[in-house]
């Protein structure tokens, strides 16, 4: 970080603080992408997408949601009170053990990504446990959510292969990643502070940026990133970069499909 940077986030910083079931049945289930649904452009097909085709100075918000909802009332009603949209990426676990948490994030009007169901290492699978990790993901959020989610996937551990992100895009979903993880997850517990997970997210500012948080914790109650959110969007807008929703950067199906 800069020496104007780090200046800029020290002010932001003081005046913020001022103040499964199982998944049998589903490789039998209906495809994981509603072929009239939108859908990822072929920018974002053929590679793991850890910043968006764009010159702009433009950023997207992400979040995981793989345990706890400790943080979500707080990162939706900051999200709120800024106007924004965030695309967040539960796990179908998450999802039939926390249907009221992913209905009030689609009630919100936030984009839903998939996340696999249980969270395993892709590289550890076939292609056919691969679409049954999706589509049990997708059923999930659907059943909780009562919305159709997006075409994107975020890999369980950011752990992509070629194959396993051709596997995924043949699904019909976009591998989207992200730029920088703020690690607020990891806790107090893990070495972590608000501070240091801002300046990841500072640090990783550039157009197109994907900044991945989580809504949950390590079970200590303590949500570094719901915490962090107001002064990571302060220092976004204070160096001349737009919150944007991702589903801008999707495309209709062709007519008549």
């Amino acid at each position: 970080m800069d020496v104007v940077r780090r200046s800029a986030l020290a002010g932001l910083l003081c005046a913020g603080f001022a103040g499964f079931g199982g998944l049998a049945g589903f490789a039998t289930a209906s495809p994981a992408r509603a072929a009239a649904g939108p859908r990822p452009p072929a920018a974002l097909l053929g590679d793991e997408v850890r910043r968006l085709p764009t010159s702009r100075k433009v950023l997207a918000l992400t979040f995981n949601a793989a345990w706890d909802v400790a943080g979500i009332d707080t990162v939706l009603a900051e999200l709120r009170r800024r106007k924004l949209s965030a695309t967040f990426f539960p796990t179908g676990e998450f999802a039939e053990a926390h249907p009221a948490a992913v209905r009030s994030i689609a009630e919100a009007g936030h984009g839903l990504g998939n996340h696999s169901y249980s969270h395993p290492y892709f590289d550890d699978l076939s292609t056919a446990e691969r679409a049954d990790e999706v589509r049990g993901a997708d059923a999930a959020i659907r059943a909780a959510s009562g919305t159709e989610p997006l075409p994107f996937f975020r890999f369980p551990y950011s752990s992509t292969t070629a194959e396993s992100v051709a596997d995924v895009n043949d699904l019909g979903y976009a591998a989207i990643e992200f730029s920088t993880d703020t690690n607020g997850y990891l806790g107090p517990q893990g070495g972590m502070s608000v501070d240091k997970a801002v300046e990841r997210a500072v640090d990783a500012f550039a157009p197109g940026a994907i900044i991945q948080m989580h809504v949950g914790g390590n079970g200590s109650g303590v949500v570094l990133d719901a915490e962090a959110l107001p002064l990571i969007v302060d220092a976004a807008v204070a160096e001349g970069y737009e919150v944007i929703d991702l589903r801008q950067f999707l495309e209709a199906a062709p007519a008549g499909r």
